[in-house]
């Protein structure tokens, strides 16, 4: 590959930019910004979210994404968006194939961190005498928390390398963990193409082995819900999503394993980069070509992580099955899953003639009804995507345009996005205050501590409400229904 270096000044590196509106709900850096952009930055945001969005990083990190090689159209912010490792939280990047490259800060740490949604037939009025049991319950058999394993399934090597190749499919025939049309519901069928445990390190390995069905720390939760407002009575209706009924919404990743994959082929990418010819303005962004050996590997290590993913909250809703019907009884507690989506990966996606790596990072799929690559009870529709908001706020569910391949790369927000710091939130915020809050709102909470409390408050995330008001007025994807919760277990 050809030498991308072009030297800057550090003046230019660190300068501060400045989006400009370019039309409702837009903004736009252009290439003139810096002589190493090979594309524009686009954000989406109204005025209040971008004012929020320029006080990290995030938006210089936009523009070092922007002199990516192979990428283009633009290097996109999603209106949640803020500062992460190489990429931003909320960025979109696709590079053209066979000549683009593939970035692992472009996915992130938390390999397919995603959420998955399942409905019920129960109303509030069903659940709330055994709500606090139950979601004590829930904590007891999904461990939370950073580090923490499960207590009830550790799968042996043969197992794991089966589940990293063959993801939820397997863990449903094998394991009889899920019922079969499960896999029809979700994205990718839980199986990644390409994905080969052989790529993964036998140190991701030992860390994966015992945390099948485990929440991890973070944003991390288990929330029992109830469908608070309906948009759309039509598509909501094809969900299952009726007023009042009760719903589990399930956002955790791929753990210790997926965090040891991105952090192998960092290094790895960062030692190879020079041979190919490779400069980036941040190491962060360290890359290979997507056809190379490195980043085939990469790829294919990914999808093993991402099938983890896939698998940890298919584990969860499978506890969440059973503790509701032994709570609730089998016919009035049964959990139907409407669908999972992933928030980090990377995917080969066509777009006209090209075929593109898309990197989503912190940023959901968002396919339209004309798609194929979605449910055939979907296709009509338009994939159903979920954005959770901060803690004891309201979640939405959106389904994707077909207008949203031109727009977005296909892609929406995954959720509020952070305001503030977590330790900026611990120092301004006292967790002890914030769960009677909550539970003055009618809110039952499980947390491993009031300091974790603390760092996942309300107060440090962007408005939700208006984050996905610039999605669905931007055409990305289009309000359904919103849902509001009664149940946290908090990682």
């Amino acid at each position: 590959m050809e030498s991308t270096e072009v030297p800057l000044s550090k003046e230019l590196l660190h300068a501060r930019p400045t989006p400009e509106p370019v039309e409702d709900w837009i903004y736009e850096i252009g290439t003139s910004f810096r002589p190493d952009m090979r594309v524009p930055v686009r954000i989406f945001a109204d005025d209040v979210l971008i004012q929020q969005i320029q006080r990290d990083r995030s938006l210089r990190q936009l523009v070092n994404v922007s002199t990516l090689p192979g990428i283009v159209d633009a290097a996109l912010g999603m209106p949640d968006m803020h500062e992460g490792y190489g990429f931003p939280v909320g960025g979109v990047a696709a590079t053209r194939l066979p000549d683009g490259v593939i970035s692992p800060g472009g996915i992130g740490f938390d390999i397919n961190c995603g959420v998955r949604l399942l409905v019920s037939e129960l109303e509030e009025d069903d659940i709330r005498p055994v709500l606090e049991k139950l979601i004590h319950e829930v904590s007891r058999s999904v461990p939370a928390g950073f580090g923490r394993s499960s207590r009830k399934l550790s799968l042996n090597r043969r197992q794991l390398d089966h589940l990293l190749n063959d993801g939820v499919p397997y863990l449903v025939e094998e394991l009889h963990l899920g019922v079969s049309e499960d896999v029809h519901f979700l994205e990718s069928g839980g199986a990644m193409p390409g994905a080969k445990s052989t790529q993964v390190s036998e140190r991701a390995k030992q860390r994966g082995h015992d945390q099948l069905g485990t929440l991890g720390g973070g944003n991390h939760f288990v929330e029992i819900q109830l469908v608070d407002q309906v948009f759309d009575d039509d598509a909501a209706a094809q969900l299952g999503l009726f007023p009042g009924k009760i719903t589990v919404l399930v956002h955790t990743g791929s753990r210790g394993l997926g965090h040891q994959v991105c952090t192998d082929y960092v290094k790895r990418m960062d030692a190879v980069m020079t041979r190919h010819g490779i400069h980036v303005p941040d190491r962060q962004l360290a890359c290979a070509p997507f056809s190379s050996q490195a980043g085939q590997e990469y790829f294919a290590a990914m999808g093993a992580a991402a099938n983890y993913g896939f698998a940890n909250r298919q584990v969860i809703a499978h506890h969440m099955r059973r503790i509701f019907e032994e709570f609730l009884g089998e016919s009035r507690g049964a959990l139907r899953l409407i669908y999972d989506v992933a928030h980090n990966t990377a995917k080969v996606e066509r777009y006209g003639d090209d075929e593109l790596v898309v990197h989503r990072k912190g940023a959901t799929r968002a396919f339209g009804p004309s798609s194929r690559e979605i449910p055939p009870a979907y296709q009509g529709l338009g994939q159903p995507v979920f954005i959770p908001g901060s803690m004891g706020t309201a979640s939405y569910v959106l389904l994707g345009t077909d207008e949203a391949r031109d727009i977005s790369l296909a892609s929406c927000c995954h959720g509020a996005g952070r305001a503030m710091s977590r330790t900026q939130s611990k120092h301004e915020v006292r967790g002890a205050d914030l769960r009677h809050e909550l539970e003055d709102e009618g809110i039952a909470i499980e947390c491993t501590s009031n300091v974790e409390l603390a760092e996942e408050a309300p107060t440090a995330y962007k408005d939700v409400d208006r984050v996905v008001d610039v999605v669905h007025e931007a055409g990305m994807a289009r309000k359904v229904a919103r849902l509001r919760p009664i149940a946290v277990l908090k990682g």
